[in-house]
């Protein structure tokens, strides 16, 4: 079937939620992937922060073949081996002391705010159900996750959502303590913003907000879908900011492609949540759990990775500051921690991705479409980079 023929027909069947670009992608390997037409493109979005250690990764896909011939499914009914390597793996790296494991960073999101409102709930009464989120934010697409996203286009046609949720603008610790009352629960937000249009708090934000958490006792909650798994060449970024969440929300890389989530917590908070509070059929499923061992086994693996991550990010962003002060015209500032940067211009986004998607270069957007968004495997050389560039380069010559 031939590219066209696909599209057609995908366009009549699919609940129309995407706007897709006019290619069929059929195979990948490292930072590349191939369409129908056997047409090779560069990855730098990496399915949107997923691909961490690139397409088809070979520790992963083994890991995945072999545990596909033992045991697919069985419900957390029962115990597996691959949850409780991945479990295990979890805490001995994060702060966490227990592990909930589920399919999607908006799952993990919804678990967090469950396990937060019970905690609270049951540790001082009824009435401790508000969150506190920042505005520009980005938490998922279920009503839950949705009610804490502080972006009012995402809300629009699916109003009322979750009460009790108060926004404050991001890197603004002071006005996290003005909204404090009696009624909160827990606050929530990203240790970057991501698809907020990838924004890096000051240095001291989140030891602040860390110290206004403490002295009121709530807990503090954060998204590490975007950022967690080695994306900002730490496993996770609070690392960065020498804090220590009450919870955490992991997903994306996780699984080096294959679908999983989980949220992690201290012992104490742990025990709020006990036998029929929580569930998921899939969540935790053999399959992806043996590919999220694999991936963070690689990650790990000697600090390669992630030291890696840091020094190839220093090359990237240098290579995108020369084509700053090249394009004064149209783009405004560069910013970003390990893999996790953005491009911010003067101009909308769009058909600067258009453009790049035709000469071969798989980039997207972030915030109001005014971000360039780059998310590269941590596998990406310098040679990939040196070829995004210079294709970037090109197009910004011809956009006006």
């Amino acid at each position: 079937m031939e590219a066209k023929e696909i599209i057609a027909n995908a366009e009549k069947l699919f609940i129309p939620t995407y706007t897709r670009f006019p290619i069929v992608l059929r195979k990948g390997r490292g930072i590349k992937v191939w369409d129908i037409n056997d047409k090779e493109y560069l990855d730098f979005l990496g399915g949107i922060a997923v691909n961490i250690l690139g397409h088809c990764p070979r520790k992963v896909v083994i890991a995945v073949q072999k545990q596909v011939q033992r045991l697919i499914h069985v419900s957390n009914l029962y115990y597996t081996e691959p949850q409780l390597q991945l479990a295990e793996i979890l805490v001995k790296n994060s702060f966490a002391d227990r592990v909930f494991l589920c399919n999607s960073g908006t799952e993990a999101i919804e678990g967090a705010l469950k396990l937060a409102r019970i905690y609270m709930k049951n540790k001082f009464g009824k009435n401790r159900f508000e969150f506190i989120a920042t505005f520009n934010s980005f938490h998922g697409r279920s009503f839950g996750s949705l009610s804490v996203t502080g972006q009012k286009k995402y809300h629009e046609g699916f109003e009322p959502l979750l009460e009790g949720v108060k926004f404050v603008p991001f890197n603004d610790a002071e006005a996290i303590e003005k909204v404090i009352n009696e009624n909160t629960c827990a606050v929530i937000l990203e240790p970057i913003q991501a698809e907020g249009g990838i924004n890096i708090p000051s240095k001291n934000y989140l030891k602040k907000v860390r110290e206004i958490c403490n002295k009121y006792k709530i807990p503090l909650i954060l998204d590490e879908i975007q950022t967690g798994i080695g994306r900002t060449g730490k496993l996770f970024a609070y690392e960065h900011f020498a804090v220590e969440p009450d919870i955490i929300t992991v997903a994306k890389g996780l699984g080096g492609g294959i679908p999983i989530g989980a949220f992690l917590t201290k012992e104490e908070i742990a025990q709020a949540m006990g036998p029929k509070t929580h569930a998921s059929t899939f969540g935790g499923n053999p399959v992806a759990c043996a590919a999220a061992v694999a991936t963070l086994e690689t990650v790990l693996e000697d600090g390669y990775l992630l030291d890696y991550c840091q020094r190839i990010s220093k090359y990237f962003i240098k290579k995108l500051n020369s084509l700053k002060e090249k394009h004064t015209d149209k783009i405004k500032e560069i910013r970003g921690i390990g893999l996790l940067i953005g491009v911010e211009l003067t101009i909308d986004g769009s058909e600067i991705v258009k453009k790049c998607l035709d000469k071969g270069l798989l980039i997207g957007t972030a915030g109001d479409g005014r971000v360039l968004r780059f998310t590269p495997p941590l596998v990406v050389t310098k040679e990939d980079i040196d070829k995004a560039v210079s294709i970037i380069d090109s197009v910004m010559g011809e956009v006006s």
